[in-house]
């Protein structure tokens, strides 16, 4: 198609009837109407208010897509440099504050491409051929959400990092590890952190995997069935350093798998910080008392003046709530449509855009929190001798003497009920009482019955030994860069 010879007159307006036709709605795209939407709808169907956050991606979107078109013939040169010329304007009126954003263009894309066709008349009504806002807006929420997704790895990166540190600090710490909330056998406080590390890299690998389909291009698929005009997709796609093409068009522009997956990603992070906070809220109880959280992270009580709340590790709690909500409303939004673009997917966005904030707040806020959180060994150590924590060691001990586990699992149960009885710990029970249950059992046991004893003997690939921890943070600094 040959280059459009219409010249381009930066300073001039356009046409009052063509200004007009973007500046009324109803206008906006044809006129097939024959009266105004009503103020009500209007409101209704606008979604400029929570949309506009999009326009740095649809400005971009945009250049790339004009580029393309002058490269392929399709406007003239003239037209390409009114068209930059004009979006560098608006990006600087954006960014000062003094864009006037209206809710009669309905949303980010008619209110850029309104002011564009002000500032450079009709070379801005030529940036929309071979497009539709269908495959626009699917590719102003990919390229948005592409960004968000590299802030979020980074930031899960710095968390993990905080929580590296602390499981260094506390290699040697001893906390009574828990299974059905009951004091099960002693861990390391730092084994316990680099659980959550673990869990948080995952995390940042499911992102850094979904960004993959994130980065695809809609654009070019038009409304649904694609365009006449000689588009050069591949070229867009390089240019916006899109990992490939949208290969269906009628996909290409209905598809929201990729918010799905990403709210998905994003609810099971927040499942994890919902866990940790648990746990923070439990230990910070005077019922556990194993840590403290720094005083700019509580709140006191109207009523209660020695109240020093966890509203912090509380909120996310209830905020973990939220995200999973978000995904099951994007996963009922989408249930339910037939092929191609329908008006529901305006619905995509504010789930989309609030799980975003709420995620990347809450990563921000916890690793600070957690790098200034505070630990009471000698509690956690109190809590640990008060459940039998090292029964299971006594047990390994008398199979490695030669008794069976299952008998040496019913002698301990014995011993265990002997020590409840006198209210003591195993290893404060005499050697001759120990014996009664088993002769096997000899002075060595007590290295066994010891907290410290326990972690240590625990020192394979996995364990819990606090030589097992630092090798684990050597390994997750060498793989975060720390």
């Amino acid at each position: 198609m040959p280059a459009s010879t219409t010249p381009t007159n930066p300073g001039a307006s356009a046409a009052p009837a063509l200004e007009n036709q973007l500046a009324k709605k109803a206008e906006a795209w044809s006129a097939l109407f024959s009266e105004p939407m009503s103020e009500l709808v209007k409101r209704y169907t606008a979604s400029v208010d929570f949309d506009k956050r999009l326009w740095a991606a649809d400005i971009q979107g945009s250049l790339a897509h004009a580029e393309m078109l002058a490269a392929q013939g399709i406007i003239g040169a003239e037209d390409h440099a009114a068209i930059q010329q004009g979006m560098a304007q608006i990006r600087a009126e954006i960014e000062s504050g003094r864009f006037e954003w209206k809710l009669d263009l309905e949303d980010v894309h008619l209110n850029i491409e309104a002011r564009l066709t002000e500032l450079v008349g009709l070379a801005g009504k030529r940036l929309h051929t071979g497009r539709s806002r269908n495959d626009q807006v699917a590719t102003d929420v990919r390229l948005w959400l592409r960004g968000e997704i590299d802030t979020l790895v980074g930031l899960l990166t710095e968390l993990q990092r905080v929580l590296v540190n602390q499981a260094e600090r506390h290699a040697e710490v001893i906390l009574p590890g828990f299974t059905h909330l009951q004091v099960a056998q002693p861990v390391s406080f730092g084994h316990h952190m680099l659980a959550y590390v673990e869990m948080f890299a995952r995390d940042a690998e499911r992102l850094t995997d979904a960004r993959k389909r994130v980065n695809r291009l809609p654009l070019g698929a038009a409304a649904l069935a694609g365009t006449s005009y000689p588009l050069d997709r591949e070229r867009v796609a390089r240019t916006l350093g899109m990992e490939g093409v949208a290969q269906n068009s009628l996909d290409a522009v209905s598809d929201r798998d990729f918010a799905i997956e990403f709210s998905a990603a994003a609810a099971l992070i927040m499942v994890h910080i919902s866990r940790l906070s648990e746990e923070l809220i439990l230990w910070m109880s005077q019922s556990f008392g194993f840590i403290a959280l720094p005083d700019r992270f509580c709140t006191g009580s109207s009523i209660m003046p020695q109240k020093k709340n966890p509203d912090v590790p509380e909120l996310a709690r209830g905020k973990s709530g939220r995200v999973v909500g978000h995904l099951m409303g994007l996963i009922t939004l989408m249930k339910g449509q037939p092929l191609a673009y329908n008006k529901d997917n305006q619905e995509d966005k504010e789930p989309l855009f609030d799980t975003v904030d709420t995620l990347s707040d809450t990563l921000r806020i916890f690793a600070e929190m957690m790098d200034g959180l505070t630990v009471k060994p000698e509690a956690m150590e109190r809590a640990a001798l008060r459940g039998y924590a090292t029964a299971t060691d006594l047990a390994d001990y008398l199979v490695k003497k030669g008794l069976p586990f299952r008998d040496a699992h019913e002698v301990v149960a014995h011993a265990v009920k002997t020590a409840t009885a006198q209210g003591v710990d195993l290893s404060q029970l005499p050697l001759a009482e120990l014996q009664k249950f088993d002769a096997r059992v000899g002075e060595d046991v007590y290295q066994v019955l010891s907290l410290q004893g326990s972690l240590n003997a625990r020192n394979i690939l996995g364990g819990t030994a606090p030589a097992q921890v630092r090798a684990q943070v050597a390994r997750h600094r060498a793989r975060l860069g720390a």
